[in-house]
């Protein structure tokens, strides 16, 4: 026993130096002098100058043909068919880059840092899908976002959310797109495309956690639409209110509503609201709870505000500058002998504490007002949601929530009205050819 107690030092120190050796051999250091090949990166390459304005014309011409087929149309299939094609073309051939929902984080990054230069191509991935929202809706959600699409065909058997959960969660988004500017606007992180679920799939390679996300989300989305869409998406969150602006919106029945309620049991994603009762409650009251959420307007914001400002040395600690000066910070206030593989970077180096100290100072200002920023906007989401429930609604009959619904067209085979309105033009159609068979 005491020779083992003796000798197990020297047994974990000669174990600890042959697992060593054996690494440097299962993995020797490159050898950079004798045709060594770079590994292939797990991000697309860029594309040739045409081949951007290929990619373009196919994302305006998507569109373009999605506002078709939701507006005019109302045809379900030719939107799962366009769902497909943009699954297959912007998600497994492009790779799910360009992104318009990533392309909010080259914006923020562009107007927060003055040198930086943004390519055309992602300025328009980034405005052409708002733009086709302000004249017709979530086209873009409908059949041209892959994310949108690799959730839609593998909803199966959806059930029902109930509305305040949707309401709830809802938040999510507006949420996740202030974090997502915060940190793209210091230069920290582009947390959208980091942790985006769906793009190992498209790339087939990525981290082990992301693809574990995405196979959860996929498994969700069996039962529930699109959970990424409806609770997280930070693109959606613009495209929610712009759709409420839009010119064209989507209607469930082409002509009067039966009221039959098919439409909104076909919908899952909780967009088409039932008709209101005729005895809604006073005036009065909704007047009430109205100038209590406006009171509370401020008082949300500010909440926000502080709550948030206290993560602001956590949001900095993101950036790689403020934490490397933290790093040499502390081990040169603990005398440490042993660095961080980044602080010896920096000391081998030899650059200046001083500068590096004076940036990290300044990046902490600036996570600092951001975080105020960010509460506040979100504290104002929170309130703008509160007015909005508290607001009164009076609908005749069911109608869709331009800002909830995605365009799907799920709900447009449901709706007898639209039923019999094609029977009528399918009739119509082949009445003339009868007509000139029977004058043969």
């Amino acid at each position: 026993m005491i020779f083992f107690v003796r000798t197990a030092p020297f047994l974990i120190l000669l174990l600890a130096c042959l697992g060593a050796a054996e690494d440097i051999q299962r993995f020797p250091p490159p050898d950079f002098e004798s045709g060594y090949v770079m590994p292939a990166t797990t991000t697309p390459q860029p594309r040739a100058g045409w081949l951007n304005y290929l990619d373009l014309a196919v994302l305006f011409t998507a569109l373009s043909l999605a506002s078709y087929l939701v507006i005019y149309k109302r045809n379900r299939p030719g939107i799962f068919a366009l769902t497909i094609f943009s699954l297959l073309y912007f998600g497994f051939y492009r790779e799910g880059c360009v992104c318009s929902i990533g392309a909010i984080q080259n914006v923020a990054y562009s107007l927060f840092h003055a040198n930086s230069a943004i390519p055309f191509v992602v300025i328009a991935f980034f405005l052409l899908p708002l733009i086709f929202a302000l004249y017709s809706g979530r086209v873009f959600c409908a059949g041209v976002c892959p994310l949108g699409a690799i959730q839609d065909v593998v909803l199966i058997k959806p059930i029902r959310i109930p509305r305040w959960l949707l309401q709830s969660l809802g938040l999510i988004p507006y949420l996740y797109l202030g974090l997502a500017v915060l940190f793209a606007a210091q230069g920290s992180s582009f947390i959208i495309c980091e942790y985006d679920p769906f793009v190992s799939f498209f790339r087939l390679s990525g981290r082990l956690n992301i693809i574990i996300v995405g196979f959860s989300l996929l498994a969700i989305g069996v039962f529930v639409g699109r959970p990424y869409c409806l609770f997280l998406c930070p693109y959606g969150a613009i495209l929610r209110l712009l759709s409420r602006l839009s010119l064209w919106q989507v209607t469930v029945s082409p002509d009067e509503c039966r009221q039959c309620q098919l439409c909104e049991e076909a919908c899952p994603f909780g967009a088409i609201y039932p008709p209101t009762p005729e005895e809604t409650q006073p005036i009065r009251k909704n007047r009430k709870q109205l100038a209590m959420m406006l009171v509370l307007l401020p008082i949300l914001v500010a909440l926000g505000s502080w709550s948030f400002s206290l993560l602001a040395p956590t949001f900095s600690r993101t950036h790689p500058a403020v934490r490397l000066a933290e790093d040499i910070s502390l081990e040169d206030s603990t005398h440490s002998e042993t660095y961080s593989d980044a602080s010896q970077a920096f000391r081998d180096l030899g650059q200046s504490k001083e500068v590096l100290f004076n940036q990290a100072r300044n990046l902490r200002n600036r996570f600092s007002w951001g975080a105020w920023i960010l509460g506040g906007f979100f504290g104002f989401a929170v309130a703008f949601k509160l007015i909005g429930l508290s607001l009164p609604q009076q609908r005749m009959d069911y109608e869709i929530d331009n800002a909830d619904c995605v365009a799907c067209g799920r709900c447009f085979s449901y709706c007898p009205v639209e039923l019999k309105r094609r029977r009528e033009k399918k009739s119509s159609r082949s009445a003339p050819k009868d007509q000139t068979i029977q004058e043969q």
